[in-house]
């Protein structure tokens, strides 16, 4: 495994050359520079409707059909099981739409997801009339919350149609299971499996042939790239979905079904670069990203885990086969908020306060008030150096 060429990589990233430092990349990462020039390009030369015979509409097509292949590279999926959308929330609001189960089914959801991945499927049962049963989390440790597949088993039954879950938390950071989970959801035929892999797919290979997943959904702005999300959609799982689209155009593609209307395709156009910089699920490069993140969560971990003040939620270990760098914790005798605002005002980091969407674990399964929890989120671009000085500034802070 090669080690990552930290500078090498921070070149690519314009805003990393700027003054801020970036520990809020959860909520959304920094572009590719390869990937502000492809939207630029796009506009320029090809801002038309694509479909046409003329230059630019037949350069609009092509872009625009090498952004969906890449997508589906980029999970090692088929082309035809790719749709773009404007946010997850929004293709997760679709896909509810698109599956027509029946009075009396049962579908299974996750209690401590970004509720992107719970309101939906709460609307479907009621809507459809669905038995909605909770899968929560296994509380050896009150702290470091998980799914498990173990649990799920005693949920399901001849009735189940959908299970949904997270592939990590974008609070806790905690890495599931997500093959054993596939594969305990698979023991009962045609029940679907749909994964929000917001949180992971910035850190993390994604095959989602290899894992069993039906859907699989994940948001570029937080992989390097542009405000626009892409839902998988295995050829099996379809066979189950209505379409969405007009009745006059075709509907076998996971697109057709439910990406409805014409959008963002300079935002599709500029994918192509961001896996060509990630490479696809087979990449080595993703080892190196993995050891590099594994570094950074190392050392901030060891200074929250040893501090007297400090309480930690999620997995304690910077195993990178446990855990992310998505680090929440709270601080003895501090409002969350107020902390982040006191060191903002001072310093160069950039980080975050609340419960970040997932309300229902923030609040009812941490326990936790309004301020919620404070998040440190790293990427592969942060450096050692950069944690070294945000733990001497905080440290100063929460020491007076």
């Amino acid at each position: 495994m090669a080690d990552l060429d930290i500078q090498a990589v921070r070149s690519k990233f314009p805003a990393l050359q700027e003054d801020q430092v970036f520990f809020d990349n959860a909520g959304g990462s920094q572009a590719l520079g390869v990937v502000i020039e492809a939207i630029r390009d796009y506009l320029i030369k090809s801002n038309v409707q694509f479909g046409g015979g003329y230059k630019a509409s037949q350069a609009s097509s092509s872009r625009y059909n090498d952004g969906v292949e890449a997508g589906a590279k980029f999970l090692n999926a088929r082309k035809d099981e790719i749709a773009y959308g404007a946010s997850t929330t929004q293709l997760l609001r679709n896909l509810s739409f698109a599956l027509p189960f029946q009075e009396g089914d049962e579908i299974i959801v996750s209690a401590i997801d970004h509720e992107s991945n719970i309101a939906p499927w709460k609307d479907l049962a009621l809507r459809l009339k669905l038995t909605l049963k909770w899968w929560k989390p296994h509380e050896s440790s009150p702290r470091n919350l998980k799914l498990a597949p173990e649990d799920l088993k005693s949920l399901l039954s001849p009735k189940t149609r959908l299970v949904t879950c997270t592939h990590a938390s974008n609070v806790l950071g905690t890495i599931h299971d997500v093959k054993a989970i596939a594969d305990t959801v698979h023991t009962v035929p045609n029940a679907l499996l749909c994964v929000d892999g917001v949180a992971y797919a910035p850190h993390r290979p994604v095959d989602v042939k290899e894992l069993g997943v039906d859907f699989y959904v994940l948001s570029w702005y937080k992989v390097f790239g542009p405000h626009v999300a892409m839902l998988y959609g295995s050829r099996r799982a379809q066979e189950q979905m209505a379409s969405l689209g007009h009745f006059f155009n075709p509907h076998d593609t996971l697109e057709q079904k439910i990406s409805l209307g014409s959008g963002y395709y300079e935002l599709v156009a500029a994918i192509p670069p961001i896996v060509a910089y990630t490479g696809p699920p087979s990449s080595t490069e993703w080892s190196s990203v993995a050891a590099q993140e594994s570094l950074l969560q190392a050392k901030l971990l060891t200074y929250l885990n040893e501090h007297p003040k400090i309480t930690l939620y999620g997995e304690p270990s910077a195993d990178g086969s446990l855990r992310l760098p998505v680090i929440s914790f709270r601080v003895d005798g501090w409002d969350s908020r107020e902390l982040v605002e006191t060191l903002e005002r001072t310093t160069p980091y950039g980080f975050r306060w609340g419960a970040f969407y997932s309300n229902t674990l923030v609040r009812d399964y941490l326990g936790l008030g309004a301020d919620g929890v404070v998040r440190v989120s790293m990427a592969h671009y942060n450096t050692v150096e950069e944690i070294e000085g945000f733990i001497e500034a905080f440290d100063k802070v929460i020491s007076k």
